[in-house]
């Protein structure tokens, strides 16, 4: 499974969303994410992929496809 997939499965699973609903283009604010949704949703994607995502980090991070990005980055 490549990155894409699992980030998009570990939102559609915190964020209860359906994973057909999600894209590289779909933004938090599309689906409704708060900021505690947020910091479960880093949570669960540092510790899927063992990186640590900065608080400053978690501000430029609009997008799936800025997480998937962000997670590549640090591989």
């Amino acid at each position: 499974m490549d990155v894409l997939e699992k980030v998009k499965n570990i939102i559609s699973e915190q964020l209860e969303i359906e994973l057909e609903n999600i894209n590289e283009d779909t933004t938090f604010e599309e689906m409704d994410a708060d900021s505690l949704d947020l910091v479960e949703l880093v949570m669960a994607l540092e510790e899927e992929f063992n990186i640590e995502i900065s608080d400053e980090e978690i501000e430029e991070i609009k997008s799936v496809g800025d997480v998937v990005n962000h997670i590549q980055s640090k591989s």
